[in-house]
């Protein structure tokens, strides 16, 4: 029980000693002004992606008076948010070794895993799924709601459909990901 009471006590000291060091050491405003930026960029994203997945795409299917009408709308918004995601996520993982030496090998891993993960899913959820939607959406020629839910066309957009989402969502947690580690980054 002594050791344990000793070891203790030794890991606070080393604690104590490590936090007074953190405080008295100079802060790089540099270092801290670009990890404010980025993390509000990623921040911004994942909030707008939240916002398209749970405000703006339920609530144009259930305002809008057709769903090719509140289809348009998703579209063209889910653009911008999948173009804006990539953007964001190339210019993080380019500015991600400004200030790497405060990170541990691991987060700045993680990070960089993360954001081009999110980068990955939103050039392929925009360039790839959405352009293949909209081929389908073009070959058929009426409006999705005026097709048999078993027509073949309908069935690859309603697939297609899904894997959007999923991507969506994926970028989503990723980016949930790199904000929490590096927000956890010390300066």
């Amino acid at each position: 029980m002594s050791v344990e009471v000793k070891d203790g006590r030794t890991a606070l000291a080393a604690h104590d000693a490590r936090a007074e060091a953190e405080m008295r050491a100079p802060t790089n405003v540099g270092h801290t002004i670009v990890r404010d930026a980025r993390l509000l960029l990623i921040a911004i994203w994942l909030g707008a992606a939240v916002c398209f997945s749970f405000a703006v795409a339920p609530s144009a299917f259930a305002v809008l008076p057709t769903h090719e009408l509140a289809g348009n709308l998703v579209t063209r918004t889910l653009g911008i948010v999948n173009v804006a995601g990539l953007i964001i996520s190339l210019l993080l993982i380019a500015s991600a070794f400004v200030g790497r030496s405060t990170a541990s090998r691991r987060a700045w891993l993680l990070e960089v895993i993360a954001l081009a993960f999110v980068a990955l899913t939103t050039f392929v959820g925009h360039w790839i799924i959405n352009a293949r939607l909209l081929a389908l959406r073009h070959a058929l020629g009426r409006p999705i709601d005026d097709v048999a839910t078993n027509d073949p066309v309908r069935v690859a957009f309603n697939s297609l459909h899904g894997y959007s989402v999923g991507a969506l969502g994926l970028g989503m947690l990723a980016g949930a990901l790199a904000l929490l580690v590096l927000a956890r980054r010390r300066v």
